[in-house]
């Protein structure tokens, strides 16, 4: 009887070291997972960056275009030339 206990306790302690170990594996690939997936992330917050910069840029340049044209359409103004 004692022995048949301690065989089924053995078996238990088994199967807690094979789930550690388990855990354990899983943990490591979630962390390669984690930190990937951070490295990533900077990157796309770098590349976001980077654009919304370009489309400041892009629009300051617009606005400049605009406002020459602006300007052009001022100096156009119709002047009569007199025929003598």
């Amino acid at each position: 009887m004692a022995l048949d206990r301690l065989d089924a306790l053995e078996t238990r302690i088994r199967d807690l070291v094979k789930l550690v170990q388990e855990l354990k594996r899983k943990n490591v690939l979630l962390e390669e997972e984690l930190k990937t997936t951070r490295q990533r992330l900077v990157a796309q917050d770098d590349m976001n960056s980077r654009w919304e910069k370009e489309r400041m840029d892009i629009r300051t340049r617009i606005e400049k275009v605009m406002n020459e044209m602006e300007l052009l359409e001022c100096v156009e103004d119709p002047k009569e030339v007199a025929i003598d």
